[in-house]
């Protein structure tokens, strides 16, 4: 596709406050017409990608396109698109009728055609009787509605939605996500939505772009984001998933939990470390017998309403989420089936932690800010620039951070089967990964250790 077929691009776009990257060359091409969420937790810089498309904020670095034109410069009201807010953002002293017209009376339009394109958008959004009613006496769901009406009025080319489902509670939410659905399909407009809810994303996208950190880490269809995802934070994100450390064996055979499995997966070399993606509803549980690939003991059963979620555990300590219509109390013994084509195999992201680093004398090395104590530098000179390479499972978390070396803050935590695969951002702005079976939570305050013989150096 040509850049003149996409309504919005975003070229190489970064926004920098400071020393920190909010958006760190995010590259996005949205179609006329679609429905495109861009989804990620708190702080991945969703909003803020939004809020460049509308012009409320100026980017840093790259360039914004709307209707081929590049906008990167151009303020918010001089751009064809409308934002619709969580908060809403009425006029509380202006009726339902005065704050949806109000745009257009900006505009300076006739009576009778600001009478006849508020009543169309009433009528789109399901408000048809309540032109003349106060704002304050509508409920959250309604409040919604008129503010996506005073949005369409306008005829934009592209409406922008801020989480505007937040604030709704649950039924409530449910429902205006099929409104907003049919109202996407009969509008025809181009609609880009941000939110942190994975089924909703799931539930309204033609497309879903999957942030975090300021980067896009994958974009595709809700099918493709479920069933393929490109890597272990997009696979933990969306939806439920289990995510072990595998082991490719050759092409369409893989070894994890201590099995091996055939697979659908081909092109990841042989004896090549992976990761194992198995979703809850993919594994088949039923009563020991010889069919079973691997037996295990229930250790909770929870009804979640359409299905049982099961947490189960083999002999060789490998922990499972099963989700099933059938239920088996915790302390039974289950044999499991997996399908080959229910294994997605993804490459590992990293193999190890790898950081730049300076070797200061025989026996020290400099790396994050800090000289540790390490072995195995035999002919590398002093003063020599190196790379320095450290297992997972070889970094120590300390609940004193005056224990640790240097110290950083748990941000990311992935359960792997039989561990947790930990990111801690350093107090030197760099991460370090760390697998441990230890139970730590998100923003825990740790000390970092690193023992010296388990510190390689490699030279440049």
């Amino acid at each position: 596709m040509q850049k003149a077929d996409y309504i919005i691009s975003a070229d190489h776009v970064f926004k920098i406050y400071g020393d920190k990257a909010v958006l760190n060359d995010v590259s996005l091409d949205v179609r006329k017409g679609e429905f495109v969420t861009i989804l990620g937790p708190s702080g991945c810089g969703k909003t803020t990608l939004l809020r460049l498309i509308a012009g409320f904020q100026p980017a840093t670095k790259g360039m914004i396109t709307i209707a081929g034109e590049d906008v990167t410069r151009t303020p918010p009201h001089k751009r064809p698109v409308n934002t619709v807010f969580q908060r809403y953002a009425l006029f509380p002293h202006l009726n339902v009728y005065d704050n949806i017209s109000f745009g257009l009376k900006l505009k300076k339009l006739s009576k009778n055609d600001i009478e006849r394109k508020v009543k169309q958008a009433l009528k789109m959004v399901g408000m048809t009787d309540y032109e003349y009613r106060d704002v304050d006496s509508l409920s959250g769901g309604q409040q919604q509605r008129v503010a996506i009406a005073r949005a369409i009025v306008n005829q934009p080319e592209v409406l922008l939605l801020d989480e505007p489902l937040a604030a709704l509670d649950l039924k409530m939410r449910k429902d205006m996500q099929l409104e907003l659905r049919e109202m996407h399909k009969s509008l025809g407009i181009t609609f880009v939505y941000v939110t942190h809810d994975q089924e909703e994303a799931l539930t309204l996208s033609d497309r879903i772009v999957v942030m975090s950190e300021g980067r896009i880490q994958q974009i595709g269809t809700p099918v493709d984001i479920y069933n393929e995802p490109i890597n272990s934070f997009v696979a933990d994100f969306i939806g439920e998933s289990n995510i072990l450390n595998g082991l490719m064996i050759k092409d369409k055979l893989v070894s994890f939990a201590g099995k091996e499995f055939e697979c659908v997966d081909e092109g990841f070399g042989e004896q090549m470390p992976v990761d194992v993606v198995i979703r809850p509803e993919d594994i088949y549980i039923f009563d020991p017998s010889d069919a079973a690939m691997l037996t295990a003991t229930v250790t909770s059963c929870i009804f979640k309403g359409v299905h049982y979620e099961m947490m189960v555990l083999t002999p060789d300590g490998y922990e499972f989420v099963v989700q099933d219509y059938h239920s088996f109390e915790a302390g039974n013994e289950v044999g499991l089936i997996i399908k080959p084509f229910d294994i997605h195999v993804m490459k590992k992201e990293r193999m190890h932690n790898t950081f730049e680093g300076k070797l200061i004398d025989e026996t020290h090395v400099e790396f994050l800010g800090t000289t540790f104590e390490c072995r195995q530098t035999t002919g590398i000179e002093p003063g020599t620039p190196v790379k320095v390479e450290i297992e997972f499972q070889d970094v120590i978390l300390q609940d004193n951070e005056e224990d640790g070396m240097l110290t950083g803050d748990v941000k990311f935590i992935l359960y792997k089967g039989n561990h947790y695969h930990l990111t801690v951002f350093t107090d030197w702005d760099e991460d370090i990964f760390v697998d441990t079976i230890d139970v730590w939570d998100d923003g825990d305050r740790v000390g970092i250790t690193i023992p010296p013989d388990k510190i390689r150096i490699v030279k440049w």
